[in-house]
């Protein structure tokens, strides 16, 4: 009876452990499928390995955070943007090379002394068009760092506190991935004024991103910057403003800014030699780099119509002719002088100041009217209360 009994008790607590052991399995089985960044995860685990081995880096231990960041990490070799790409704006290219990439590449030549060190937050600012985005492509490819193209859409979830999680992450892997460069691209959306009527998620995003970029290492000298660039840079928080060491205002290129950039655009395609770059550039007044790059592409379609047409009429050509100056004429006569983009931002401001303007003069017009219709009912309501105990 005892021994029975016993093989019983064995039986029991293996049947037991067993149904546990299934228990805990189903269990996380079940937490991994509701995982909101399972796909996400396993993406950027792929991702990573690729980033890892492409950089000649060793596999850095990573949180599931971590992982999904790790989708945005651009390598710098694959970066195809450089100085020589961009033109015009040497002086602030001189700047950004003297202020950013040397610190980043050259860490030895700043280590002495509190003064010198990597900069912590450096500010792209200017209207739409004029090369912001790619002044930062130019500077991680010039400075060899890796580049984490911040997406305001990867740091949203619907689990409470999951967003605060995933900026800590953009540090934390940015620190371990260094020399990084942390790009958030229109910043104002995503660090603009703190307003009360602002979503509390969004309200603690802003501030952990903050206190992180404040103290994100103890490390003076990590090789870690936080690069941003805006159209509309009135529209920061003043703390995010404090937190820009650095300021660069890309504005609307000069003449000779504007024939620098049509060389770039053109260098490799097959153009006249007679064309009269400065004279272009007299006539694209008020033109950005990204408008002067869509006159050039509509230019490039003439000759293909003429290739066309040519088809048409039975006399087919090997190639199409040299793009010719009289092309890019042809599109500055059915164009608008100036460029769209720069307008709207050299307008911006004068434009909300008056609509602001005109907005509480038709207010202060409403509630006057309001008020002298308040008392004349007041007088009506009084007259007949006297005719009525007059009567």
């Amino acid at each position: 009876m005892g021994s029975s009994s016993s093989e019983k008790f064995v039986q029991e607590l293996i049947l037991y452990a067993a149904s546990a052991a299934l228990s805990c399995l189903v269990l996380v089985a079940g937490l991994r499928h509701l995982d909101p960044n399972r796909e996400a995860s396993k993406k950027a685990l792929q991702q990573k390995k690729e980033i890892a081995k492409r950089l000649g880096r060793p596999l850095v231990n990573t949180n599931p955070y971590e992982d999904v960041i790790a989708c945005d990490v651009i390598n710098p070799d694959h970066i195809d943007v450089e100085f020589e790409s961009i033109g015009g704006l040497e002086s602030i290219k001189q700047a950004l090379y003297e202020l950013v990439i040397l610190p980043l590449r050259r860490p030895e030549l700043f280590l002495h002394g509190k003064l010198l060190g990597p900069q912590k937050g450096v500010l792209l600012y200017g209207p739409p068009g004029t090369g912001k985005t790619m002044l930062a492509k130019a500077i991680a490819k010039e400075s060899g760092a890796v580049f984490i193209n911040v997406r305001i859409s990867n740091l949203m979830s619907k689990w409470f506190g999951d967003a605060q999680k995933l900026v800590a992450a953009v540090f934390s892997l940015a620190y371990k991935l260094q020399p990084a460069i942390i790009f958030i691209d229109e910043v104002d959306s995503f660090l603009g004024q703190r307003r009360n009527t602002d979503h509390e998620a969004m309200t603690n995003m802003k501030t952990e991103f903050m206190a992180l970029w404040d103290g994100f290492t103890t490390d003076q000298n990590a090789r870690v910057m936080v690069l941003a660039a805006t159209n509309r840079p009135s529209e920061l928080d003043e703390a995010i403003l404090r937190r820009f060491s650095q300021a660069f205002e890309i504005g609307l290129p000069d003449r000779k800014e504007r024939a620098e950039i049509l060389k770039v655009v053109l260098k490799g395609e097959k153009v006249e030699e007679s064309l009269d770059f400065d004279y272009i550039a007299s006539l694209c007044d008020g033109y950005t780099g990204s408008d002067l790059l869509e006159l050039c592409k509509k230019a490039a379609y003439f000759p293909i119509r003429e290739l066309l047409d040519e088809e048409k009429k039975g006399r087919p050509s090997g190639a199409p002719r040299p793009l010719s100056q009289t092309d890019l004429e042809k599109v500055l006569a059915t164009s608008r002088k100036t460029g769209i983009a720069a307008n709207e931002y050299s307008r911006l401001s004068s434009q909300l100041a008056g609509w602001s303007r005109q907005r509480e003069s038709d207010d202060y017009q409403v509630q006057a009217a309001i008020s002298e219709l308040s008392k004349l009912v007041v007088s009506q309501i009084v007259n007949l209360q006297s005719d009525s105990q007059d009567n």
